[in-house]
């Protein structure tokens, strides 16, 4: 079956063949594979749903080394993928996408492990290969090989946390590293940090899948070069080292928790039972734990449950002193602990000083800075940090292709947001904790009221972001903490204020409703640093944009100084704002 089409006059070839060896001879005869020229392969099994992804210059060799390998035995057609377009570096980064999309589409479960993935390098007319690779992703629903589009994947928990992902240098960079501290010695204690977006959830998915993995075989070495050699080379020691290490993945917060597992349910040679909160971890003990979000572990402070928190520390032999961290250091060889304290965000979360001993004792922090989530960058990472802080200055530079607005409007804020959630899917509005949860136990009332709207808290803790009704539901920190957004909405309410005189945010206590998040807090500054948090993580939870609306008229007034501003009086006037926009 030949398809062939074009796409700025270039023709791309998907050409289907038996995977076997009696059609040989057909395959070597085709015209990509005869002259040596770089392509893309799928081959699979469409009862087994089973399929491996691969590229090469030399696919002559390569499909007969797939045919000796008996894991391949089992898939039966190969779909070959050629432009006369296509050069080394573009099929390379082809690959990597298919992989990183078909294993989120989940028609097919993957052979391939995910060793080396890795498009973040730039190469000549690479965004024209991105529409390359649009266009046959389209050639392969159309041969019925894939159902879905790349929107519908894009929205996928299973792509955004997906082991296949493509790293960027910086996070390959922290692999490597990981990998040699874990070479080093059968216990050790590794730091990873990195603020909000720049892929820590991502790299602890990889990881995991990486250790799980069985090594490459011979035919897939030949392709190894460069650094895929020397992560191979560091894998096969950490697998010498390590006999079937007992490894899982520790995530403090719930609704996380089972997006993850349902990502591990999907994956080959992944399980959820590798997925477990932190009270599971005394269960067993463990050669490796990977803790993300570790600023989200717990100790005995305005928890909702004393009775198990409790109970586990009398079978550890820990006093009521004893926390969720102590938990993983008495049940763990080593430990891999993902961290920003920027997004400790209530008085239950174990203090940054205790975390700063235990680095004390450890390696040097690896450190990521790549912003992987925000299209804007670091930039608009910290223009947020400076504007909550109230030093923003007019030389950020954020590129006017991302939509940071603010709205003294809340009906045009509710409008726009929710235009987008048609536009894209994936936009939500998300507040501070601003007004009492009435609905909780009575969903015919409405918790938030403003300007005529009336709106409810989230209706659940659990896989919000993909189960809410966003025209009326408003999600909190907890519900959204860890997740993507395309845009999103945030509604600051008013538990903050802004003080002109002394040019500072000031928190009004008595609205700030958050039981939990305030209670035995003495310092009046302690409560602002959580809420002030709060606020930063959720402002980059926008992968497009972020949507401001903002009920204190004070801190509307600042704001509008520095974040273009639409008013309802003047619709089509838009303040400029005083950073710079490139």
């Amino acid at each position: 079956m030949n398809k062939i089409d074009t796409l700025n006059h270039i023709e791309i070839d998907l050409t289907k063949y038996p995977f076997k060896k009696e059609v040989l001879g057909e395959i070597h005869e085709n015209r990509w594979v005869k002259n040596q020229w770089p392509l893309v392969y799928i081959i699979q099994n469409d009862t087994q749903k089973i399929a491996y992804v691969g590229e090469s210059t030399n696919a002559k060799n390569r499909i007969n080394n797939h045919l000796a390998n008996n894991q391949r035995n089992i898939l039966n057609t190969i779909t070959l993928i050629g432009s006369s377009r296509f050069n080394k570096s573009a099929t390379l980064d082809i690959e990597s996408k298919l992989i990183e999309y078909l294993s989120a589409e989940t028609t097919f479960k993957l052979q391939n492990g995910n060793a080396g993935l890795s498009s973040g390098h730039n190469y000549y007319e690479k965004p024209y290969y991105q529409e390359l690779f649009n266009e046959i992703w389209l050639r392969l629903r159309e041969e019925k090989i894939v159902t879905k589009s790349l929107k519908e994947i894009q929205n996928s928990d299973l792509f955004k946390y997906s082991p296949y992902k493509a790293l960027s240098p910086d996070q390959h960079h922290s692999i490597m590293e990981i990998l040699r501290a874990l070479n080093t010695t059968k216990k050790q204690r590794i730091f990873v940090e990195g603020s909000a977006g720049t892929g820590k959830t991502i790299l602890a998915t990889y990881l995991i899948k990486l250790l799980n993995s069985p090594l490459p075989e011979n035919d897939e070495l030949e392709e190894l070069e460069g650094a895929k050699f020397t992560e191979y080379e560091l894998l096969r020691e950490f697998h010498s080292k390590h006999k079937k290490p007992k490894i899982a993945l520790v995530v403090p917060m719930t609704s996380l928790r089972n997006s993850l597992k349902t990502v591990f349910r999907a994956i080959a040679g992944l399980s959820p039972k590798m997925v477990i909160g932190p009270s599971d971890v005394v269960k067993e003990s463990y050669d490796l734990l990977i803790i993300d979000e570790s600023h989200r572990l717990a100790q005995r402070k305005n928890i909702p449950n004393y009775g198990t928190f409790d109970a586990i520390n009398r079978k550890l032999g820990l006093g009521n002193e004893g926390t969720q961290l102590d938990w993983i250091l008495m049940n763990s060889k080593s430990q891999l602990f993902f961290y920003d304290y920027a997004q400790s965000i209530k008085p239950s979360d174990i203090p940054k000083e205790t975390f700063d001993n235990l680095k004390k004792k450890s390696i040097p922090p690896i450190k990521l800075t790549s912003q992987m989530r925000v299209s804007a960058g670091t930039d608009y990472i910290n223009f947020v940090d400076s504007l909550l802080k109230c030093k923003p200055t007019n030389h950020i530079d954020i590129p006017e292709s991302y939509d940071l607005i603010h709205f003294t409007s809340f009906a045009e804020f509710y409008e726009a947001i929710n235009k987008k959630e048609l536009e894209y899917g994936l936009c939500r509005m998300i507040a501070g904790y601003s007004w009492p949860w009435i609905s909780k136990t009575n969903k015919t009332l409405y918790d938030i009221n403003i300007e005529g709207f009336s709106l409810q808290w989230n209706n659940t803790h659990v896989d919000w972001i993909n189960s809410a009704n966003p025209k009326i539901e408003v999600g909190c920190i907890h519900t959204t903490q860890g997740y993507d957004l395309n845009y999103a909405g945030i509604i600051i309410g008013y538990e903050m204020t802004y003080n002109p005189n002394l040019n500072r945010i000031e928190i009004v206590e008595k609205n700030y409703h958050d039981r939990n998040g305030s209670a035995g807090i003495k310092d009046p500054e302690k409560l602002k640093e959580y809420i002030i948090n709060i606020y930063k993580t959720i402002m980059y939870r926008g992968i497009k944009g972020t949507f401001i609306y903002v009920c204190d008229p004070k801190l509307r007034k600042y704001i509008s100084k520095w974040v273009k501003t639409i008013t309802p009086i003047q619709k089509n006037t838009i303040s400029e704002p005083k950073f710079k926009k490139i």
